[in-house]
């Protein structure tokens, strides 16, 4: 399955891969298939290398961080002489091994045309408690993420409708009455299957039939999330901490009236003393996205930003689907039910990530709430997400009074449109804003 990420890939190839690239994501969406992949099609020869399981190789690095010194003894270890001319070296799992992220610096600094790709589960967690001194500034770093609405259509072989999406995006024109309600189809599915790359192949071997796609598969991806917790993480007690945040994260996008994040509800005698440190954890790792509140609207917003008020959400629609036992059938047959608005915001909260937009939110006390803004080149864009074509909304309203944008955008059920200075965005069309 094509991942828009290969883009990015090939752009640090052509500026000459002087420095090493580490990708950094989530476990199971795809980062060896997707770079091995890219190495083969690319490049003469791969070297793959998994740290995790190949000890040996992993013991070089402890014992040297020099390439010259290491170079050699890869040589004897994989048994060939390596043409560093036509050969790029794939490093998975780097999470298990300081030393070799550490041995980084050097091989950017190396007069030998070393090409290297490295990939691992939890880095941001490993980065953000870095014992040795990180390679900063010696190497790339691209963020990969569960695929998103637009990669879900190409793998359905649905090419064609990202092109007239896009076209009717630009020019805010509706698309064709058949194509909107195709789309909203899609769009509801995905929101039972997800970005991850194993539970999208499962929905198209299995005729894009939402009846026959293996529900299990994101109650595996949930298990193997937890037991990562288990196996990367300083003591058992941190572990049960983070499980226990990261299980509470629906249960607060549920508030339909506040759905930021509350200490004190994670559990009896809760407090941010106690569970900060397993917030910071799941964001780092990935596993969870945080949406920080903007009091002020200013450029830059993150200048404005209070950390210490935000929202969570899952990484991915789905598991936040599998986590929560919703029936597929609501979703599918677009029944009214509580949640709907929740589901919606993370969808589209999954999404931005992966256009590589910060997230922010806006709230005016008790009297309104704007679900996102962005800032881009037309200044602070308030983003108001609905769930369904029911678009009436007072908080809008009261944003727009307030801070006079430029314009806005409300994501909802409805085709593209243009009226009272608001830009109508179908749901399915989010990957299309930018920041």
């Amino acid at each position: 399955m094509k991942r828009l990420c290969e883009d990015n890939l090939l752009k640090w190839k052509e500026k000459g891969m002087q420095k090493p690239l580490m990708v950094i994501g989530v476990r199971q969406i795809g980062k060896t298939h997707t770079i091995t992949n890219f190495c083969r099609e690319n490049f003469e020869e791969m070297i793959y290398i998994d740290l995790e399981k190949d000890e040996e190789i992993r013991n070089i690095f402890e014992k040297s961080i020099n390439p010259d010194v290491i170079l050699p003894k890869l040589e004897i270890r994989l048994k060939k002489k390596i043409n560093l001319d036509k050969t790029i070296f794939f490093f998975d799992e780097v999470q298990v091994s300081e030393r070799f992220i550490v041995s980084l610096k050097y091989f950017n600094q190396s007069e030998k045309p070393f090409k290297i790709i490295c990939a691992g589960s939890l880095l941001g967690v490993k980065i953000n408690r870095f014992k040795s001194s990180f390679p900063v500034g010696k190497i790339d770093m691209l963020y990969m993420y569960p695929m998103n609405f637009e990669e879900f259509l190409i793998a359905c072989n649905e090419e064609l409708l990202v092109a007239e999406i896009k076209k009717c995006y630009n020019k805010l024109t509706p698309i064709a009455a058949d194509l909107h309600i195709h789309l909203l189809d899609l769009y509801r599915k995905y929101l039972c299957v997800g970005g991850m790359p194993e539970a999208v192949k499962s929905f198209i071997e299995n005729d894009r039939d939402i009846l026959l796609f293996d529900k299990k598969i994101p109650e595996l991806l949930i298990e193997m999330y937890l037991a990562d917790m288990n196996k990367y993480t300083l003591n058992k007690t941190e572990s049960v901490k983070n499980e226990i945040a990261y299980k509470n994260i629906p249960n607060q996008l549920g508030n339909e009236k506040n759905r930021r994040f509350q200490f004190s509800k994670i559990e009896s005698g809760a407090s941010k003393r106690k569970f900060e440190s397993s917030i910071e954890w799941l964001i780092s790792s990935g596993m969870a996205i945080s949406c920080n509140l903007v009091e002020r609207v200013n450029i830059p917003l993150k200048a404005y930003e209070n950390v210490n008020m935000f929202k969570l959400y899952l990484s991915d629609v789905g598991m936040l689907t599998s986590i929560t036992d919703l029936p597929f059938n609501y979703i599918l047959l677009d029944e009214e039910f509580m949640y709907k608005g929740a589901l919606a915001e993370n969808y589209v909260a999954c999404q931005f990530l992966n256009s590589n937009i910060h997230l922010n939110y806006w709230h005016s006390g008790n009297t309104a709430a704007i679900d996102f803004l962005i800032n881009n080149d037309d200044g602070v864009i308030p983003i108001e997400v609905k769930s369904s074509d029911n678009t009436r909304s007072q908080s809008l309203k009261v944003y727009i009074e307030k801070y006079n944008p430029k314009y806005s955008i409300r994501i909802s059920t409805k085709n593209f449109g243009f009226n009272n200075n608001i830009k109508s965005i179908p749901l399915y069309a989010v990957f299309c804003i930018k920041n």
